[in-house]
């Protein structure tokens, strides 16, 4: 399964490039780190000279990540001389001058001077210096050329092998023309024009009715201000669909459990005060069921605090339990059809008359062999724990 970045199913590149030396190095993590780098960028040849703590060594591996290939064929020389005698064209990296009459290049002007001995089949090496103390003079000596990188001078040593990943990235990123492994797909085409007016008119029409656009003489220039800001989005047709339902769920109020909803909670309790005072009735159902949605996209805060204690505890988790659904021509507070249950919640304050007509919808369901139980509104705000034992209680026991 491919890892974070490492894939065994793409093909490996493995790029003509420069044999890469490391001159001397300390440490067996620095040769597994560098590995790791050439790997990144398609080069396999690794030379090391006099390596301190020998080879092979296990910490290398452990620091290669994967880049064993590289590990495998490494070539062992007692001196710098050796590693680099069969090649035509040869770098220095180092930090410092070595005052040697040498011209001095960086990574990215350096793939330009060994890419064309590279295309004529030439053997070019660049050599990297020991943690500690870098390359020897006598070491520089032996190359055509120097590398150096725009570093802060009074601080300008680098890893051993920060220093190979940014040569290497410049060697790759010349022979490759900068190309990327991957791109995002196009997941959806830009929106037309039509698109954007036909959303256009959708805001506009809603800010309109929340008066949004005061004082009147502003309005044309607040409308032209929106439309840019959308235009300057370079928006999908996805994109606008997605703004279509943002607007229509702040407009509407989004269906789901005690979610969204376009009144307050003390508009929501003067609604079922309303609905309390005459039940609407109908052969089809259909004002019911109207009714219902109504009611449940604009649910009491005591109604929302209910519905997500209840969703979330265990207890009731596959009971079936809704909330404002037609039972007949009633509207259940919550209801579980499996059980034939219904959670009745009381209001704080109530008439004699809604009081009546609660009770006689109870009737109406416990006749048709419903299960009431009644929880209060004010004992779902003191305790909702005990509220929900009551619920639980009331819950057949399982056979």
């Amino acid at each position: 399964m491919p890892g974070a970045g490492t894939d065994n199913t793409k093909p490996w590149i493995d790029v003509p490039g420069p044999a890469v030396v490391l001159v001397g190095p300390q440490m067996g993590e620095n040769i597994g780190a560098a590995a790791r780098a050439m790997a990144n960028f398609g080069l396999s040849r690794l030379r090391l000279v006099k390596p301190v703590q020998g080879w092979p060594n296990d910490k290398a591996r452990m620091m290669a990540a994967g880049a064993d290939h590289i590990l495998d064929r490494v070539e062992l020389f007692e001196t710098a001389a050796e590693a680099v005698a069969d090649c035509t064209y040869v770098l220095a990296t180092t930090a410092r001058t070595h005052d040697q009459a040498k011209p001095v290049v960086s990574p990215d002007a350096a793939t330009h001077l060994i890419g064309p001995h590279i295309a004529g089949g030439e053997t070019v090496a660049i050599m990297f210096g020991r943690e500690r103390n870098g390359l020897e003079n006598d070491e520089v000596a032996l190359a055509d050329a120097i590398v150096t990188l725009p570093v802060n001078p009074a601080f300008a040593s680098l890893n051993l092998a920060q220093a190979v990943v940014i040569v290497a990235y410049e060697w790759f990123k010349h022979v490759r023309h900068g190309e990327l492994p991957f791109r995002a797909p196009d997941k959806s085409p830009p929106a037309p024009k039509q698109q954007l007016q036909t959303f256009f008119d959708l805001l506009e029409t809603e800010l309109e009715r929340v008066e949004f656009f005061r004082p009147a003489e502003k309005r044309e220039t607040m409308t032209i201000n929106l439309r840019n800001i959308f235009n300057r989005m370079n928006a999908t047709q996805q994109d606008i669909r997605t703004l279509h339902g943002v607007i229509s769920a702040i407009v509407t109020g989004r269906k789901g459990p005690a979610r969204g909803g376009v009144l307050d909670s003390e508009q929501a309790l003067q609604l079922r005060a309303l609905i309390a005072e005459g039940t609407p009735n109908s052969g089809d159902g259909g004002p019911v069921r109207g009714l219902a949605r109504l009611l449940r996209r604009n649910p009491t805060d005591v109604e929302r605090a209910l519905w997500h204690a209840l969703v979330n505890d265990k207890r009731f988790a596959g009971k079936g339990f809704k909330r404002q659904t037609p039972v007949g021509q009633q509207v259940c507070d919550f209801v579980s059809f499996p059980l034939r249950l219904v959670v009745d919640v009381a209001p704080a304050q109530e008439d004699a008359a809604a009081a009546q007509k609660r009770a006689e919808r109870n009737a109406w369901l416990a006749e048709r062999h419903y299960r009431i139980v009644t929880v209060k509104a004010d004992d779902v705000q003191q305790d909702i724990a005990a509220a929900l034992a009551v619920i639980a209680a009331a819950m057949p026991a399982e056979s």
